[in-house]
């Protein structure tokens, strides 16, 4: 079987790790690429870990909007690879590029990562990418609140199939001295971390609000990852008094190997599909203090973290509160999150897609491999 992955990827998040570990799961038993549609040449990051695994690996450049060209150099590296399946992930692989594969008679798959909603523009990318799923062989839903916003757009349920993201090891964490060191954290301080896209969907601002009320404790922060959005949370930080107490680190290489660091891990979502950063924090034992939302509480209860509803920073920032007031009650959830990590091994995971793909799969008789 060959399996064609298609997105166009953005900074190392949650999309692109789950293709990264779809893609080199997978390569047991298929033969599997992946086409990054990129703006501009380069080297993602993403490109190194899967041509070691022996992934296919196929930049496809082209200008911004320049649509009907990257529809036609789909179209020829489905010609030349004859894919028994093209699998499409993000907004713009599924309106633009899983066309191309259709018009060849390729059987089509996209996995839904989550709907990020915000501006005007994000909005109008949604309702072409709901207006473009009744086309797909399959539909994957991530986290079950989204089966049923799915069958309103006008899937079958025939078509559509809930899989949830997994949990695979990809790097070696540090311990907890060694993460606290290389980030320069205060032994005497309690240390909340935050990891995400600086977006809307993350609600970036909702936490900066949240731990605006948290002045009277020794709190630090860390905020891990970029976005467009980092220049006016870093002024709302200014006007809230925090700039002494966040720290902005950017993209960092290997953030999961952090989160051994923190003394809590704060989520603040507005949405979710199954994030994976919920996982890293659930690897490295941190009480976890997240928003209900999405395929969170399908990952963790009560009993493993602290839920709280979204668009609330007194609910996020009393959450928090409550781990620095109880650490023994906090870490006594973190060790059975720790544990209740075993539910999403990645075997599984990787069978439930294989299985999906064998059921959509037919020959590519009318293809010829390396015909352009």
């Amino acid at each position: 079987m060959v399996v064609l992955h298609i997105l166009a990827p953005g900074e190392i998040g949650g999309l692109e790790r789950v293709v990264q570990a779809l893609a080199i799961g997978m390569r047991r038993r298929a033969e599997v690429h992946v086409a990054a549609i990129l703006d501009q040449p380069g080297e993602h990051p993403m490109f190194g870990p899967l041509r070691a695994a022996g992934v296919g690996v196929h930049p496809i450049v082209v200008p911004p909007r320049a649509y009907r060209l990257e529809r036609s150099r789909v179209e020829a590296l489905c010609r030349a690879l004859a894919p028994d399946v093209v699998h499409t992930h993000g907004y713009r692989a599924d309106v633009v590029d899983a066309s191309g594969a259709r018009r060849l008679g390729i059987p089509t798959v996209t996995t839904l990562h989550g709907f990020t909603g915000g501006s005007w523009k994000n909005r109008a990318y949604l309702l072409l990418q709901r207006l473009s799923l009744p086309r797909f062989d399959r539909v994957v839903a991530v986290a079950r609140p989204q089966v049923n916003e799915v069958a309103r757009s006008g899937v079958s349920r025939s078509r559509l199939r809930l899989i949830p993201n997994a949990w695979w090891p990809d790097q070696e964490p540090f311990d907890r001295a060694t993460a606290r060191r290389r980030l320069g954290m205060q032994d005497d301080c309690f240390q909340i971390g935050w990891v995400g896209r600086l977006s809307w969907e993350k609600a970036p601002e909702v936490f900066l609000e949240a731990v605006a009320r948290l002045r009277d404790l020794p709190v630090r922060v860390s905020i891990i990852g970029d976005g467009r959005e980092r220049t006016a949370l870093e002024e709302r930080a200014r006007e809230l008094n925090l700039q002494s107490r966040v720290v902005w680190w950017g993209t960092l290489a290997g953030a999961s190997r952090f989160f051994a660091g923190f003394d809590v891990f704060a989520m603040s979502s507005r949405t979710e599909g199954t994030p994976i950063v919920l996982f890293e924090a659930m690897r490295a034992a941190v009480p976890v203090v997240a928003t209900s939302v999405g395929g969170v509480p399908d990952v963790v209860t009560a009993d493993e973290a602290r839920l709280v509803p979204p668009h609330d920073p007194a609910a996020l920032a009393a959450g928090i509160r409550d781990v620095y007031r109880n650490p023994a009650g906090a870490e006594a959830r973190a060790r059975r999150a720790k544990i209740r990590l075993a539910f999403f091994d990645a075997e599984s995971w990787i069978e439930r897609y294989a299985v999906l793909y064998e059921t959509v799969r037919q020959p590519a008789s009318s293809l010829v491999p390396g015909a352009i």
